[in-house]
């Protein structure tokens, strides 16, 4: 099987063929991970990453440029892919005092370049679409950190009580998911009273109280996993029927993302059959409160569906549809495969589940339960 790092290399030639450009210049640390395989990240706050890699049109050395400060370590820890492919890597370095990275790009870039950041002078490419779909050599590394990314988050919730408060509760998340290897870019607690007012529950002081959604992206190796799990110690009545509302969504969207990959459809029309199904089970219009989740990956979201989406539905590839119905919500990550189906990558086995029957398809889909607990 081909080394992903050379399908993606060959995907940036023949988009730089396209545009009749010489190399592209990845700055931004999504993109960087997505060809080199590890993290670039310093300060979390920046959109740009502390290297950039330059990918030739010619299929040549990759050139790996950083300043003096960061170039050993960078070129020991964060560029694995690249040289488990056999591709070589030429390395430039600046004095980090006298330059910055985009200017350095400036200064070293080819007549013909383009760059995934603005820079003066070079044409700014956007290598979305070069992300997707994953490459198949690639799909048991994402696999691996889908179970991992599981199995943090419900080593956390079993042992949650409804004392426990959302940043509590948010902080051992982190933690977990911190000694496992993951950057953890989204993490929502939200306990009885908050989730039922907001659906991106922020964590604050309060305690779970009668029962907790944990919600988190994580992302390791570049890849990032999208999962949540709901903790009921005293939950009210409407709760279950409310969270199995909304995975028989989930389960609509992941049988229509399938539909849609095996047809050449788009994610408008995944997000027809969603709003179809909301409307079915009787909570028209609950689709305007939250958005619905889409194509992950790389990004948190590689795009997010609405009602005019014209992204194409590829496999494979993993989505994280994440429907909610007031004070409910279902969220994991599958694998969407023309040959193998669904794979819901975020089960462990280890955490109660239910068949969900999709709205308009066949083959019904396993999601979680809301996990019984003590008070």
């Amino acid at each position: 099987m081909e080394h992903p790092a050379l399908v993606k290399r060959r995907r940036v030639a023949d988009a730089l063929a396209q545009r009749s450009l010489e190399e592209l210049w990845l700055c931004r640390p999504e993109n960087v991970a997505w060809l080199g395989g590890g993290d670039v990240v310093v300060d979390a706050a920046s959109e740009i990453g502390v290297a950039a890699l330059g990918v030739p049109a010619d299929g040549g050395a990759v050139r790996l440029l950083a300043p003096n400060n960061e170039l050993d370590r960078i070129r020991e820890e964060e560029v694995p892919a690249l040289e488990a492919a056999g591709i070589d890597v030429e390395v430039d370095l600046y004095e980090w005092h006298e330059s910055s990275l985009p200017a350095a790009v400036a200064d070293r870039r080819q007549e013909a370049s383009g760059a995934d950041v603005p820079i003066e002078g070079v044409a700014e490419v956007d290598p979305a679409t070069l992300r997707t779909p994953l490459p198949a050599g690639e799909l048991e590394r994402y696999e691996t950190a889908s179970l991992g990314t599981a199995q943090a988050v419900e080593t956390v919730a079993s042992e949650l009580t409804g004392e426990t408060t959302e940043r509590e509760a948010a902080a051992a998340l982190r933690r977990e998911l911190t000694e496992r290897g993951f950057a953890a870019p989204v993490v929502l607690v939200g306990g009885s009273e908050r989730s039922l007012r907001h659906r991106h529950f922020t964590p604050t002081t309060a305690p779970l109280d009668r029962f907790g959604h944990l919600t988190v992206v994580a992302e390791r190796g570049g890849h990032n996993v999208a999962v949540t799990r709901t903790v009921a110690f005293d939950p009210p009545e409407w709760l279950r029927e409310r969270h199995d509302a909304a995975c028989r969504v989930a389960a609509t969207a992941a049988a229509a993302t399938l539909d849609a990959a095996r047809t050449g459809g788009t994610a408008a029309d995944v997000f027809d059959a969603i709003r179809t199904a909301y409307d079915e089970l009787g909570y028209r219009g609950e689709w305007r409160s939250h958005h619905q989740g889409g194509a992950i990956g790389y990004e948190s979201r590689e795009w997010t569906a609405d009602p005019a989406s014209t992204a194409p539905v590829l496999e494979p590839l993993p989505y994280a549809w994440n429907p909610t119905v007031q004070g409910a919500k279902c969220e994991d990550t599958i694998l969407v495969d023309a040959e193998r189906g669904v794979d819901v990558l975020t089960s462990t086995g280890d955490w109660p589940t239910t068949r969900y029957d999709p709205v308009g398809f066949d083959d019904a889909v396993a999601f979680h339960d809301p996990l019984e607990a003590d008070p």
